[in-house]
């Protein structure tokens, strides 16, 4: 049986998606303007947290699980440098903690390598 903090981390990924849905908008701000359709992209990558958010509490799905949220989470680091170009983006969040936000991605990728083997 996983540990709690595994639960922990997966739904924090499941509510991170549902808020896709939720509040949408917010999302498509903070969008560098060089991505295509960004409602479309909002949409799949709540999709993508929900599932493998889900996906990393089962032992059968929990390796790929951690892999999909490590690339997700890789993925998302440009909307990261945008939030600190970008006045709009960064919707009024002080500017240290945007830039917290860029070492904690990768914190929070290695939480998630760390259950891709348990």
């Amino acid at each position: 049986m996983a540990s709690w903090d595994l639960y922990v981390m997966a739904g924090m990924y499941v509510l991170a998606g549902a808020m896709h849905f939720i509040k949408p908008k917010m999302y498509m701000r903070i969008m560098p303007m060089y991505l295509p359709n960004h409602r479309l992209l909002v949409y799949l990558s709540g999709v993508a947290e929900i599932l493998l958010g889900i996906g990393v509490c089962f032992d059968a799905t929990r390796t790929l699980s951690t892999f999909g949220i490590i690339l997700m989470l890789a993925a998302f680091l440009p909307v990261h440098f945008y939030m600190l170009s970008s006045e709009k983006a960064a919707a009024g969040i002080p500017k240290w903690i945007l830039i917290l936000r860029i070492p904690l991605q990768f914190f929070l990728m290695y939480w998630a390598y760390y259950y891709a083997y348990v």
